[in-house]
């Protein structure tokens, strides 16, 4: 069974910190007015007095070459995202990527304790086991001791600069521990 390789959108596939002025080679400015974005927006407007403000689209940046290069790496694609389902309607196709499993995260979010970023207990309960590898922009070596002390399979915890987001680095690391028999330890 090939692991599985858990992706975040912003961060690793969206440079959200990087300068505009400043965004790494290859990638292009989206204007994304997703539902849940919209809605939260909305609320928010409305909590200021200003609920016939328009909303404002998220502005994304990504790159077209992330998903052919997704796809050629050895792994099962899932996203571990907090767009969900919105994932594969609005980043799979810019990134030419198939609609993908996604982690459908708890309502309300966890709040482990120790420095745990909210994502990782769920993501180990996802995995069941499976080996996995995961990229995100909050990795810490909190999640790596968490993950290394609860998950039964090899997990490779990789955390991707969110003013670079993935670069050819990125990719070798994930190629790297897939085809590695090291593959016991939450490293990355």
């Amino acid at each position: 069974m090939r692991p599985v390789l858990l992706v975040d959108v912003d961060g690793p596939l969206n440079p959200y910190a990087a300068k505009p002025y400043r965004l790494p080679e290859g990638y292009r400015t989206h204007r994304l007015l997703t539902p849940r974005w919209e809605a939260a927006e909305r609320r928010r407007l409305t909590e200021q007095g200003l609920p016939n403000k328009p909303v404002k689209p998220l502005r994304v940046w990504l790159d077209p070459a992330h998903g052919p290069a997704l796809e050629a790496l050895p792994f099962d694609l899932v996203w571990a995202t907090t767009w969900e389902e919105e994932a594969n309607t609005f980043i799979a196709p810019v990134l030419g990527l198939p609609r993908l499993p996604f982690i459908a995260w708890a309502t309300p979010r966890g709040r482990p304790e120790g420095g745990v970023f909210w994502k990782t207990p769920e993501i180990v309960a996802w995995a069941e086991g499976r080996a996995f590898a995961w990229i995100d922009d909050e990795i810490t070596e909190a999640d790596r001791a968490w993950v290394a002390e609860r998950h039964s399979g090899p997990a490779l915890l990789h955390r991707v600069d969110p003013r670079r987001g993935l670069t050819s680095d990125d990719f070798a690391a994930l190629t790297a521990w897939a085809a590695g028999p090291h593959r016991s330890a939450a490293g990355g």
